[in-house]
């Protein structure tokens, strides 16, 4: 039989935990097809009320986040020598909390702007455009800056939840980390304001944005294109509302 290298057990060490978030991201994607991919889009909180808005929400988050998530799990885990798998499991259950709780943000500000679907046209591109300025804005400040670095480079990040104590450890790192992606990735999600917030296309799109920021080696240069790009459609979007489907009268559009 072959020798078993250090590194080989190293490499499987830190796959376990990041192909565990993939499988669970897929599965959140599969969901969402599933259960929405063949539906209309509709405005706002898709006539949703609040427990089953933050259901799927968070959900989506899965779907959306785990993926660019994964690496920084792996290294986590490398911390971690006995229980791997249940503690893992709490890292990114607090993880999605983060996001379950941005959640309620998400669906007084959908509930807000989905009423502006049903206002004339003008009034819905004026909104789309600030949702695509916003983004475009954020994208280009120091803060983003600062928390995509530490997506990026998630060293430093790893002895600060070495000095947790106790069995909170897995909680609170799991949480700080998501509140540094929620801080990356917030303005993002705004634009499913205006794409819609079931919109499967713009979902998979802002997926690739956010990997690519985090993971890519030109990460911080796609942000930058991305918040100039959008600044860019806040323009735009005057002369074609098409883009703002969400807001724009054409939230019942097909995803």
């Amino acid at each position: 039989m072959g020798r078993v290298t250090g590194r080989q057990v190293t490499v499987g060490r830190r796959a376990g935990p990041a192909g565990l978030l993939l499988v669970a991201a897929a599965a959140a994607w599969v969901w969402v097809v599933t259960r929405w991919g063949g539906m209309q889009a509709m405005p706002g909180t898709m006539g949703l009320g609040l427990p089953a808005f933050l259901a799927v929400w968070t959900l989506m988050m899965a779907a959306m986040m785990l993926p660019a998530t994964a690496p920084v799990a792996a290294l986590y885990a490398r911390t971690i020598t006995v229980h791997r798998a249940p503690r893992m499991v709490v890292f990114t259950v607090a993880y999605l909390l983060v996001w379950a709780a941005a959640g309620l943000l998400a669906y007084a500000l959908a509930a807000g702007l989905g009423r502006a679907a049903s206002l004339p046209a003008a009034a819905g591109t004026a909104v789309a455009a600030a949702a695509f300025a916003v983004n475009g804005v954020y994208q280009l400040t120091p803060l983003k800056d600062r928390c995509l670095a530490r997506c990026r480079s998630p060293i430093g990040l790893m002895l600060r939840y070495a000095s947790y104590p106790g069995l909170s450890r897995d909680l609170r790192a799991g949480a700080h980390h998501g509140t540094f992606c929620l801080g990356c990735c917030w303005s993002l999600m705004v634009l499913l304001a205006a794409f819609g917030v079931m919109n499967l296309w713009a979902m998979v799109v802002l997926t690739a944005v956010i990997t690519t920021e985090k993971l890519a080696p030109a990460g911080r240069l796609v942000a930058r294109a991305v918040g100039i790009a959008s600044i860019a459609l806040a323009a735009v979007v005057f002369w074609v509302p098409a883009l703002a489907p969400g807001l724009t009268g054409g939230g019942m559009a097909r995803m």
